[in-house]
């Protein structure tokens, strides 16, 4: 639920045909060669959702579908009295860890990538070591993730060499006059907006649950706010690189962002993807 949004934007129609930003992940990740797609899902939409979005696909590529519920948690582990959330990115991943045994891809529903960031993810993860903790990052310019009508949070990166040396968790990002307003490790500062952000397009191997598992639960032993704190892909990426597990190999995004954070924000995506039918880059209908 999209609590800035005001709704579900995950079925929000945006293209031209009623299509959502997620119509267009499938497609662009069905051309690219990707052969199975894993829906993380609140159990309470499930129905909503595979009538409305997952019909669409189950003829054209294999899909699943997994529950982030709250009580999905490491043995040894318990819910806090008072939680009602799920823990954020990492746990919406080990939702998935029962039916990913190869190689895959990580990314948002309401946020647009681009066939680029398929096909770079595609090719990435056919050269990756399947028992190996590295990983990919496919990353977008700041200036062009961020919002007019409020604030955002991105994980903003450090790259050397097209590898990725930190990556940090940052929030209440808006742009401010000719720089962008971020706020990073409970700090307020102006950042370049050429600077690289994940915006939760990874590629990883299998064998990370388990580490994802392990630092989930060292997590939930050290969560400095037991009702809200959310353990975040980015974090667990830059555990990993401290201990020396993981490389990541980062790739510049080749499209334009589109992405829906507030309902303002709904009439600019709406004219990037008519600009991109235009263009050719896809049909009107996408599933005709």
């Amino acid at each position: 639920m999209g609590s800035r949004y005001g709704g579900l934007k995950q079925i929000d129609p945006v293209g031209p045909s009623g299509e959502v930003i997620l119509d267009y992940s499938v497609y662009d990740a069905v051309r690219a060669g990707f052969g199975k797609v894993v829906f993380v899902i609140r159990r309470e939409i499930e129905q909503a959702f595979r009538d409305q979005v997952g019909s669409r696909f189950e003829n054209r590529i294999r899909v699943e579908y997994v529950f982030q519920d709250l009580s999905d948690l490491p043995d040894g582990a318990s819910v806090p009295e008072g939680r009602t959330k799920p823990w954020g990115t990492v746990h919406a991943i080990l939702a998935a860890r029962e039916v990913i045994r190869e190689p895959f891809g990580v990314i948002n529903a309401d946020d647009f990538y681009g066939p680029g960031a398929f096909g770079k993810l595609a090719e990435a993860l056919t050269n990756l070591d399947p028992d190996a903790l590295d990983s990919v990052l496919v990353a977008y310019p700041l200036e062009l993730t961020v919002s007019e009508f409020g604030t955002v949070s991105r994980g903003l990166c450090d790259v050397q060499e097209n590898r990725l040396h930190s990556v940090t968790e940052c929030h209440d990002i808006r742009p401010v006059g000719e720089g962008i307003e971020v706020t990073r490790n409970g700090v307020r500062e102006i950042v370049e907006g050429t600077q690289l952000v994940s915006m939760n397009t990874w590629g990883f191997s299998p064998a990370l649950f388990e580490e994802a598992r392990i630092g989930f639960f060292a997590f939930l032993g050290n969560d400095p706010d037991p009702l809200k704190g959310e353990y975040y892909i980015p974090t667990l990426v830059q555990e990993l690189m401290d201990a020396g597990k993981s490389s990541v190999t980062v790739v510049p995004a080749a499209d334009r962002w589109l992405g829906v954070t507030y309902p303002e924000d709904k009439p600019r995506v709406q004219a990037g993807l008519d600009a991109l039918v235009k263009q050719g880059v896809y049909p009107t209908e996408l599933w005709a």
